[in-house]
């Protein structure tokens, strides 16, 4: 599990993993635009985006319901929801 609970450490978390599923070049975890929209502007599609919420399940021990999917739209988005869980489960 990341070591880093806090909403920058998982915002960072999640860029890594997302530029890491991706394949992406030309961004770090430092250079990603949190408040960027995947879908509309990276263009990322339902498969990548149950791909990435699989890896990140795994890493954060979590459970991301599919009716979420539409609501994790960017990097922000998504480490706030992760916060929310980890936050629930304590």
């Amino acid at each position: 599990m990341p070591a880093s609970h806090d909403v920058k450490g998982i915002i960072r978390h999640v860029a890594e993993i997302i530029i890491e599923e991706l394949k992406l070049e030309d961004v770090t975890a430092e250079t990603f635009n949190p408040d960027m929209d995947l879908v509309d502007e990276l263009g990322i599609d339902s498969m990548d985006l149950a791909t990435i919420a699989l890896v990140l399940q795994d890493e954060y021990k979590i459970t991301i319901d599919e009716d979420d999917y539409p609501k994790l739209k960017t990097i922000r988005l998504i480490a706030d929801y992760i916060e929310e869980k980890l936050a629930s489960k304590n």
